[in-house]
């Protein structure tokens, strides 16, 4: 899964998923442009993506703010000329509640960060790699993207539409040689999850998967290599679970 010289551009890359994926394309020769709000996180991931051999660029990214979806692709573009491949993985979780007693600012946070920075890094991705030629995105969703999951209706609903958005800009660019595949990675243990749980909760999420364990990070980097990679040059508008058999119950 050669990525020698492809110009990636990863969001949330600071940790958990995002910091996994990053570490693997360095791994596989890719240049790296990383992106989050915790800048601190996302240094400390290019000082790695360096130790590694592999070029790596940081920009400060909102990517609940178009604007800054839009510097981070131009970044990109001035930095190594092109891009190639797109990751958006950035995700927050959400209060939890039930639908009729949502919170409304929970709500809007959760869209404009989940829904609303998928489409807003895609705007902007998407031209560039057609002026590249091609090009392949990978967007973050998850299991409940698929299903429902009680007392997280925004970021359900969020995640259905990544879904949905991902499958729809397949359809649109596949003959202009961009292919956009989405991911729905099940329970990982990653900050977003362990900063909110007790490790007796983590177990109990643990149990709900046929494997009987949380994911790994680095298992969901693995499929999105692929995806970003040559292997997959007949794969677009699809959805892929890496889930421990959670939605096979």
């Amino acid at each position: 899964m050669d990525l020698k010289n492809k110009v990636a551009l990863v969001t949330g890359a600071g940790s958990g998923i995002g910091e996994a994926v990053a570490l693997l394309f360095a791994q596989h020769g890719a240049r790296l442009v990383l992106t989050d709000v915790d800048m601190a996180g996302c240094e400390r991931v290019a000082n790695a993506v360096k130790a590694a051999g592999a070029e790596a660029i940081t920009v400060r990214n909102d990517v609940s703010v178009a604007t800054e979806c839009e510097a981070a692709v131009a970044a990109a573009l001035k930095a190594f000329g092109r891009l190639d491949v797109a990751v958006n993985n950035a995700g927050i979780g959400g209060p939890p509640a039930l639908t009729g007693d949502y919170p409304l600012d929970g709500w809007h946070q959760v869209v404009n960060v989940n829904l609303n920075g998928v489409f807003y890094g895609m705007r902007y991705q998407i031209p560039a790699m057609l002026k590249g030629g091609g090009g392949s995105i990978i967007n973050i969703a998850s299991i409940l993207g698929q299903v429902g999951f009680a007392t997280a209706s925004a970021y359900v609903a969020a995640k259905h539409g990544v879904v949905g958005l991902s499958k729809n800009a397949a359809m649109e660019y596949a003959a202009q040689g961009i292919r956009v595949n989405s991911v729905g990675p099940a329970f990982i243990r990653t900050p977003l999850l362990t900063k909110h749980l007790t490790e007796e909760q983590l177990t109990g999420i643990a149990a709900m998967h046929p494997i009987a364990r949380l994911g790994k990070p680095e298992e969901v980097a693995e499929l999105v290599v692929w995806l970003a990679s040559d292997k997959a040059s007949f794969v677009t508008g699809s959805y892929y679970a890496v889930d421990g058999g959670y939605l096979a119950r």
